[in-house]
Parts: C-alpha cells; sequence; structure tokens
C-alpha cells in the first residue's frame, strides 16, 4: 500500500512517498479505499514534531491527515450495520492512533468514526468537510450562546472560521465575522450579519456595533489577545489553538479539541446532510497528486488560501 509519512519531524521535504503493509479492519472496524485526504495545519504539527507528546511510544513511520474521502472496501467483525461495502464515505481520522493517518491508499478506522458522503459530492469536495466543519460545532457547542445571541468569528475566511459562521447562522445567532478586504463577499456570503475588518483594533470595531460584548467569540485566527475584549462580561471564547488564557471579567476559554467528537457518529452525519442541503459550504483550493504533498504543505503554510489543498489518491 501507498502511503505519505515521514521518519523524522521537520520541513514539507521529510514527507515520502511510503510501502507499508496493507491494513486490515478489526472488530468495530472498516477499511476505507481513500480517494482524496485533505491536508490541514494539524498535519503540519505532526510532521514538524508537535504531536510527539500525543504518540508516546509510538516509532516512525508516522501518516498524517485526519480527514479522508473514499469507498468501503473491508468491514471488521461487528462493524456497524449502516456501512456497507462499496459504500461513498467520509471519515474523521486520528492519526495518532495505530493505525495512522488519512494520507493513505488504504486507511482503517472505527465504524463510529465514518458515515455516508454528501450526495452529489465529489471526493475532493467531501474530504474538506468533517475536521474543519466538525471543530466549529464544538466551539459554538461550548459556548451555548442563546438563540438569537450574537457571536464573533474570527478567521472567518478559512475553513473553520467559514463552517462557524454558517452553522452558527443555522443555529439561529448573529454573526459578526472578521475578514480582509478582498474576503469580505465570501464571508457575507457564508450569511455573516455584519463584517469587520480583521487584525489589530477587531475588540473596538465589534463592540462598536454590540457595545455591551458579544455572548461568545469562535478563534478561528489566533487573535486571542485582541479578541477578549470584545466579549462581554461572563461570556466565552472558543480557542482553537490551546490558549487557555487568562482571561477577565469572567470570560470562560474553552480550548477545542475535535478528536473529543471523532465517534460522534450522529453529529458527523449532520454535518454531512448539512452539507448536502447547501447549509455548509466544501472549499477544495486545489487537487494534487499524493506524491506532491510537500508541495500542498508548502502551499498551506505560505497562507492565504481559501479551501483546504487535497491530496489525490485515486
Amino acid at each position: 500500500m501507498k502511503a505519505i509519512g515521514i521518519h523524522e519531524f521537520g520541513g514539507p521535504d521529510v514527507l515520502r512517498v511510503l510501502d507499508l503493509p496493507e491494513p486490515q479492519a478489526g472488530p468495530g472496524e472498516v477499511r476505507i479505499r481513500v480517494h482524496a485526504a485533505a491536508v490541514s495545519p494539524t498535519d503540519v504539527l505532526l510532521r514538524t514534531g508537535g504531536h510527539a507528546v500525543r504518540m508516546p511510544g509510538r516509532r516512525p513511520p508516522f501518516v498524517p491527515g485526519m480527514d479522508a474521502a473514499g469507498v468501503i472496501d473491508q468491514l471488521g467483525p461487528g462493524a456497524d450495520g449502516r456501512l456497507a461495502l462499496g459504500q461513498r464515505v467520509v471519515a474523521l481520522v486520528l492519526f495518532t492512533g495505530p493505525h495512522g493517518g488519512a494520507y493513505a491508499e488504504q486507511v482503517v478506522v472505527p465504524a463510529a468514526s465514518v458515515v455516508p458522503a454528501p450526495e452529489g459530492a465529489g471526493f475532493p469536495e467531501a474530504s474538506t468537510l468533517l475536521m474543519n466543519a466538525m471543530t466549529a460545532r464544538l466551539a459554538l457547542d461550548v459556548l451555548s450562546v442563546p438563540r438569537h445571541g450574537t457571536v464573533a468569528v474570527s478567521g472567518a475566511a478559512g475553513a473553520v472560521g467559514g463552517y462557524a459562521v454558517e452553522l452558527a447562522k443555522a443555529d439561529g445567532l448573529t454573526v459578526i465575522a472578521d475578514a480582509a478586504e478582498r474576503d469580505g463577499e465570501l464571508v457575507r456570503g457564508f450569511g455573516a450579519d455584519h463584517v469587520v475588518e480583521r487584525g489589530p483594533g477587531i475588540a473596538g470595531r465589534i463592540r462598536a456595533l454590540v457595545p455591551e460584548g458579544v455572548a461568545g467569540a469562535v478563534d478561528g485566527s489566533v487573535q486571542t489577545t485582541e479578541l477578549v475584549p470584545a466579549i462581554g462580561d461572563g461570556g466565552a471564547l472558543a480557542e482553537l489553538r490551546g490558549w487557555s488564557g487568562p482571561a477577565e471579567r469572567g470570560i470562560r476559554v474553552h480550548p477545542v479539541m475535535v478528536p473529543d467528537r471523532i465517534d460522534d457518529t450522529a453529529g458527523l452525519d449532520t454535518l454531512c446532510r448539512q452539507a448536502e442541503k447547501g447549509v455548509l459550504t466544501m472549499r477544495v483550493a486545489e487537487v494534487l497528486p499524493a506524491a506532491e504533498a510537500a508541495r500542498a504543505h508548502r502551499l498551506l503554510e505560505a497562507g492565504g488560501l481559501r479551501g483546504r489543498v487535497v491530496l489525490d489518491f485515486s
């Protein structure tokens, strides 16, 4: 089986094409013939050694990738009866687990982490959905802003931020989002009620719209200290990069980790059905052959992407 992985931590060029044994689905697992795997910042973190603490005792090679789209080609004993051989599916993959990540021709995952792919979506589009949309869903859930309340979303043109805007609107919330000038129309297209200029001073621009401060904020662009002053007393911040404060005025900081929902089958399926209905917008920046994973990582690290780079394993 061909896979893309690393034997040592480092820059994009440490990514190599690997020949690995064909994995076998165990009890409660399924094997997916991967057609597309999305490239995300957490993959870069694995490549550079940032996830090493989560893999004690594991030896290389390490295979990145948390988002896979493909076809089920093996069902393990006791696998979920809702899944079938040949079914088009998407999966949230825990690359720190025993089977490695999604950058492979075949990946074995717990059946609970696998759901039918959105109808009408190609494999590249489908592969961009689950990790980013579930991160946004988890962020909004921990904020617990009541319907008709107001949330702020930073990094709203990015993958997680865009989904956060769309899901917040579906939840009946008012959304204030940030954007660079060139991304204003994009973010309005996601449904944002107000778009403010991103960058230093964002809190003042949000407070000009909501003088008492927003009830909650999703920080999709690592603007923690800039964003906290925009939150009202006793509000909450969903932080995606592990920042835990301290905050002020009784503001609660919730670090969000998507593996907490990796086996939330119903939640994963809901996201796919929302994508089918057009509630969520799947965005592909570029599709590259799997062997060009190093180029994909360089594109991601250069910034400015509007959508995910996807590796083609078909």
